[in-house]
């Protein structure tokens, strides 16, 4: 039998080590299904319950394995379902391939059914690589071009093939005129700045007495040298959301996360600085960073294009953090008089701990959401990988989670879109079906499309040697951040009709598809749940009563923003004299004894 044009690219994807593509069926990509079934499922064929769900696990997968994620979606309506995932690659810098088919070449441009026009559809989030395959020879340079550029540039891109391509007999490009052969090979190499730059950093990184390091995921390589310049430097060290498990929280200096999420030292940090260097990071928000004027600043970052943006640095080295920092560490000076400003960092840290541990033990109505969090943290092994949804959990997750070494974590850092914590986490687990996942997500989230997605974790549990699969829902009855930036930024009240969220029973749908599922309404049982959801034989779904009168009082809460809270109030918003106990009790925390007042 020939081999068809699908059948080459299963058998391309698994030369290029694709061991499972995330996706969901429809004609548009009838020719590779059947390619599929001739190739014995090889690369798996995961089958989501929505292509945007495909997209996001293949985010995450690519996220959590380091390798290129893969989805496939039919024409027309599956590939625009992609979009919001590709997007959430393309912004969080993730390598990830989609595969679209469309209507067969006879019927373009005759307004077809579920005709788009996809090219044009891709042209943004594929930017970097989108062409449609319209004749086999095209293949495999096609294909291998998508992956090498998703590699290299850390991006999405996208291959069209029209239905009845697909059905072609293949024929490789021959050494005639216009044709493009290919090749699978796509060596290591390593960027460096030059030496003259080096050394003017080092000058600028010699000169500060109160030195800050911000890192992100760039920096995620390059462990052991961030801790060795931190310690040199006697710097503190903050983490951008994305950069979350790049470096442990178990080191004394290192501050946590950073900006409307993150935690009093690192603004602290930021604040009184007087050198910042940041290193794999373009965290966009300038107010969060050192006051302009008042620090030199240093980047290392391996995107020429990303390089100088945030701040008014002095130095813009352009590379590989590990190996740029092994080149830049020998040029700093060894010896530094005084410990006063690391010490000074690392008291921050630890009352910054306590402060969280008092916040988290306060009484709620019926559950802190913070102590959710913050009991789950001492029980988190040594190998978990956690993912978190965008809303007020991901406040919780950034400031109450401590990374160890060998832990992973995630979420939509820059697009920040709500639905890939669930997905993200099955993603997880097929690149490390010996790992557990969990994942954290508030009950907006869960109603949008993970309670779908747990039909996908019952499906394929099985097929994990680890089986346990945490599914960890803050179940508050409100789109709580949104309700929260109504309240500080705006001054407005919630509004009911489009915050308040139906009461659903997360745990009893799980049992239904015969997985473990606890509700969770007393805080005298949180920690218990968390056990028994570590110690389930397969995925479980923990769901939380929590308090939506708990605020993520951001680290620099300012007047303006607490004479909107109380604005707020004034104006009757319906959940307002709890919100106000709660409020005060948390951020009286920090002026407890043991606490220095600026």
């Amino acid at each position: 039998m020939s081999t068809k044009v699908s059948d080459h690219i299963l058998e391309r994807l698994r030369e290029w080590g694709v061991d499972h593509v995330f996706g969901y069926p429809g004609d548009g990509i009838n020719g590779l299904l059947a390619a599929w079934g001739r190739a014995d499922n090889q690369p798996r064929f995961v089958q989501s319950r929505h292509e945007e769900m495909s997209a996001f696990e293949a985010v995450g997968y690519a996220k959590f394995s380091g390798r290129i994620g893969v989805c496939a979606a039919t024409s027309g309506p599956g590939a625009i379902h992609l979009l919001n995932g590709l997007y959430d690659a393309k912004l969080d810098h993730v390598p990830v391939l989609a595969i679209v088919g469309q209507t067969h070449r006879t019927a373009m441009g005759g307004s077809y059914q579920q005709e788009v026009d996809l090219h044009t559809l891709f042209k943004d989030v594929a930017s970097e690589f989108v062409e449609t395959v319209t004749v086999p020879e095209q293949l495999p340079n096609v294909l291998d071009r998508a992956i090498r550029t998703a590699y290299a540039r850390r991006c999405p891109t996208a291959i069209i093939i029209p239905g009845d391509v697909q059905e072609l007999d293949y024929s490789a490009p021959t050494h005639e005129f216009k044709m493009v052969p290919s090749s699978l090979d796509r060596s290591d190499w390593t960027a460096v700045p030059t030496q003259e730059s080096l050394e003017r950093a080092a000058e600028i990184l010699n000169s500060g007495e109160k030195p800050a390091i911000l890192i992100g995921q760039g920096a995620a390589g390059a462990r052991p040298e961030v801790e060795r310049i931190a310690e040199l430097l006697g710097a503190g060290v903050a983490k951008a959301l994305l950069g979350k498990d790049v470096l442990s929280d178990e080191l004394p200096y290192v501050t946590g996360s950073i900006g409307l999420l993150g935690t009093r030292p690192s603004y602290e940090l930021m604040r009184d600085c007087d050198t910042l260097l940041t290193i794999g990071s373009s965290f966009p928000y300038t107010q969060f960073l050192p006051e302009f004027g008042k620090a030199r600043g240093v980047q290392i970052d391996i995107d020429p294009h990303m390089v100088g943006m945030r701040y008014p640095y002095e130095v813009n080295l352009v590379g590989d953090a590990k190996a740029t920092l092994q080149r830049l560490i020998p040029m700093l000076d060894v010896e530094r008089e005084g410990r006063e400003w690391y010490e000074t960092v690392c008291d921050n840290v630890k009352r910054w701990r306590e402060v969280m541990e008092r916040r988290a033990l306060q009484s709620a109505d019926p559950i802190n959401p913070e102590y959710v969090a913050h009991a789950l943290d001492p029980l988190l092994p040594d190998n978990a990988i956690v993912t978190s949804d965008s809303g007020s959990t991901a406040n919780w997750y950034a400031r109450h989670l401590t990374m160890r070494p060998g832990m992973r974590a995630s979420l939509s850092g820059t697009l920040a879109t709500m639905g890939p914590g669930v997905p993200y986490a099955i993603g997880a687990k097929f690149a490390h079906p010996d790992r557990p996942a969990i994942a954290l997500v508030g009950d907006g989230a869960m109603q949008m499309n993970g309670m779908a997605e747990l039909i996908t974790a019952a499906k394929y549990r099985d097929l994990w040697e680890d089986p346990r699969l945490i599914i960890a829902i803050w179940n508050n009855h409100d789109l709580n951040q949104v309700t929260w930036e109504m309240r500080a930024m705006e001054g407005a009240p919630s509004f009911l009709p489009s915050q308040q969220l139906p009461d659903v029973q997360y745990a009893a749908f799980a049992r239904s598809l015969g997985l473990t599922g606890i509700r969770v309404e007393k805080p005298e049982d949180v920690e218990a749940a968390w056990r028994a959801g570590l110690g389930a034989d397969g995925p479980a779904v923990l769901e939380f009563l929590t308090d939506p009168a708990v605020p993520p009082i951001p680290p620099h809460a300012n007047w303006d923003q607490m004479e909107a809270t109380a604005a707020s109030i004034l104006k009757g918003d319906a959940d307002r004299a709890s919100m106000v106990k709660q409020g005060f009790k948390a951020k009286v925390q920090e002026f407890l004894p043991g606490r220095e007042k600026k």
